[in-house]
């Protein structure tokens, strides 16, 4: 059974949070199953921008409900190319949560997919 996306979310922001890192949601999805970006602002202009990697892209370890990876090519991206794909994918998708992370080292704490 697959976790619910509210309950990662808030586990997410828990992680980020001890971790000393400013955390919020800026957009919140469906409840049950919607698809999480997260953004790193690293407060110099750029971002870098994840998100669900795809299903066949990877077979999970055992305890990992979710494995992100690069939204955009080009990693950290400026902030405005940045907005414009969150705002492509909530018009693609209007139950995608956006979860917005503020560090200056560019730290996400997520499960990432090379590539």
């Amino acid at each position: 059974m697959r976790l619910k996306s509210a309950l990662w979310v808030a586990a997410y922001l828990r992680r980020c949070h001890v971790e000393g890192v400013f955390a919020v949601v800026r957009r919140r999805g469906a409840e049950e199953a919607g698809a999480v970006f997260v953004r790193i602002s690293r407060l110099d202009g750029t971002s870098d921008l994840f998100g669900p990697a795809p299903q066949s892209a990877f077979d999970a370890p055992p305890g990992v409900e979710r494995m992100f990876s690069a939204g955009l090519a080009e990693q950290p991206a400026p902030d405005a190319a940045v907005d414009a794909y969150l705002v492509r994918e909530v018009k693609f998708d209007p139950d995608v949560w956006i979860i917005e992370v503020e560090d200056r080292a560019g730290r996400n704490f997520l499960d990432l997919v090379a590539g």
